[in-house]
């Protein structure tokens, strides 16, 4: 009979991460038995949590902000491979002063925490971490984004940003974690978290053929619409399809970094750096770039290959996206600690003028709609414009409701049909400015939505982020429409450079989701879609 050894299942490596004090209180060492324990006490749980989301959601890690910087180094890198870097660069700088966060959906508030034997904390976890939680969505200028349920069809936001997403697991061995707790911190943003996958496969998919041409299919199917550069993770395996998508979620920030390259024999996940090279150059062959076209559809891939029961080979997928709200954090008897990140993103600027090459095309929204859109025919995809003047803003809650209007015979509101629409929703506005952080949403949530309003004169020109589907390709075609594509993460530059005005217009009692007026200046974006049905995205990801 072989001899029971017990094997980590993770076994990270030694922790570079560069920490900072929060504060020695709230922390102190007692003896019971024989053995020294770590008390901590509930508050300092919840001045961690604080702290961790306040940071996360204005400041960025100081490697990520690194591989932006090298896309503009990179003489290989498309034009608008560099637009989109030196714009996101630009971004954290604003949302480093601590106002405007870098995303306008300030995410899903997730802890991850592993807590070691040695460690007492007298009281409620969850609790102590979700009310730090709740202090941050209050004080700052953050987004609401939970929707309780109060029947099977119907919702209401919670006000709060809560509940989290709170996950405390038993350490599982490592120098000092008996008396040690650690944390991931992920602020995780809806078109983000919507690219995670799972794909049940089997034996059959484990040789080098088979592998790429799957990782090369399901690669391309990400699309845009969660902002790329990606950091993306790939885990083969799994004991459950949980554990597998566990490990995506891990990976995708970084958390995993430190893993073995090699396998033990005895069922360590194992980082495989051959394949994260390997899948580089597939997504740089895609073409698709950070997000209009060019080199840089990823940053970076983490492979992570699992143990898996014989009869099952389950697969996850899932990305970090530009805006990588990743943070972590540990208590140890020294005190509590939070994972440094970058104050002063400046430094990865480049020299005025080393952004993107090409100049845009104006383009005037203070005319009629037919004017604007004869002037966006004259243009090809991919060509970047800057629009000036109204713009509608209205997404998911607001169409839903159009079309309840529609249905029961009402008219096409005269606000969708005279300006175009952007698909967006605000986080909270600071004082003294006209509007909060406002990226663009993803656009394909409202695919369905769009050969009937354009048959009846609404939407014929759409504003929103990533790839939409063939549906919306033909109604352009089809009534003369147009969407265009907006940068996808770089909310806090719009808010303080582009948008001028904010008022309410419509459907007020939905909060976030009212329709607003916004006047724009300079507001950047491309033709993906145009009146005769070319799309950028058709047929992305095909060889040359």
């Amino acid at each position: 009979m072989p001899e029971y050894r017990y094997q980590t299942p993770f076994p990270l490596g030694p922790d570079g991460t560069r920490y900072r004090l929060l504060t020695r209180d709230h922390v102190s060492v007692e003896r019971f038995g024989n053995k020294d324990v770590l008390r901590v006490e509930p508050e300092g749980l919840k001045k961690l949590a604080q702290a961790a989301f306040t940071d996360v959601n204005f400041l960025l890690r100081s490697a990520h902000l690194a591989k932006l910087k090298a896309i503009l180094d990179d003489p290989e890198a498309s034009d608008n491979d560099r637009f989109v870097a030196d714009t996101l660069l630009k971004n954290a700088v604003i949302a480093a002063k601590g106002q405007l966060p870098s995303c306008q959906d300030t995410g899903t508030a997730i802890v991850i925490g592993e807590k070691g034997e040695a460690v007492w904390t007298g009281g409620d976890d969850e609790a102590a971490l979700e009310e730090g939680i709740f202090r941050t969505y209050q004080d700052e200028n953050l987004r609401y984004s939970q929707m309780a349920p109060l029947s099977m069809f119907e919702e209401k936001n919670t006000g709060s940003n809560l509940p989290a997403q709170i996950d405390i697991h038993a350490a599982s061995g490592g120098p000092g974690h008996g008396d040690e707790y650690h944390f991931l911190f992920l602020a995780k943003g809806g078109g983000s978290a919507n690219k995670t996958f799972l794909f049940q496969e089997t034996k059959s998919l484990l040789n080098e053929k088979s592998l790429e041409k799957f990782l090369r299919e399901k690669l391309f199917s990400l699309g845009t619409a969660a902002c790329p550069p990606y950091h993306l993770a790939v885990v083969i395996g799994g004991t459950s399809a949980e554990a597998t998508l566990r490990a995506v979620k891990l990976a995708s920030a970084g958390y995993y970094d430190n893993l073995p390259v090699t396998s033990s024999g005895t069922g360590q996940a194992f980082r495989d750096p051959a394949w994260e090279e390997r899948i580089v150059k597939l997504a740089q062959e895609s073409r698709i770039g950070a997000q209009f076209g060019g080199k840089y559809f990823v940053h970076d891939v983490r492979v992570l290959r699992l143990p898996r029961h014989a009869a099952s080979c389950p697969v996850g997928i899932g990305v970090s996206c530009s805006a990588d709200r990743n943070i972590k954090a540990k208590i140890t008897r020294d005190g509590i600690f939070l994972e440094q990140l970058e104050t002063d993103p400046a430094r990865f600027l480049p020299p005025a003028g080393a952004g993107a090459d090409a100049r845009p095309v104006a383009i005037d929204l203070n005319r009629p709609m037919a004017e604007i859109r004869a002037d966006l025919s004259r243009h090809p995809i991919k060509t970047r414009l800057s629009l000036s003047g109204p713009l509608i803003v209205a997404r998911d809650v607001a169409h839903a409701r159009i079309k309840q209007m529609l249905d029961a015979g009402d008219l096409m509101p005269q606000w969708l049909q005279d300006h175009p629409v952007y698909y967006a929703g605000p986080a909270k506005t600071p004082e003294g400015m006209a509007s909060g952080s406002f990226g663009p949403t993803t656009a394909g949530r409202m695919d369905g939505y769009v050969d009937e309003f354009m048959a009846k004169g609404g939407s014929l020109i759409m504003l929103a982020k990533g790839n939409r589907s063939p549906v919306v390709r033909d109604a352009c075609a089809k009534h003369g429409g147009f969407y265009l594509g907006s940068i996808g993460g770089p909310a806090a530059i719009l808010a303080q450079e582009n948008i001028l005005k904010v008022e309410v217009v419509d459907f007020a009692d939905l909060g976030m989701e009212a329709v607003r007026r916004i006047w724009v200046k300079d507001f950047p974006a491309f033709v993906v879609v145009d009146d005769k049905g070319n799309d950028f995205f058709k047929g992305m990801g095909a060889k040359d």
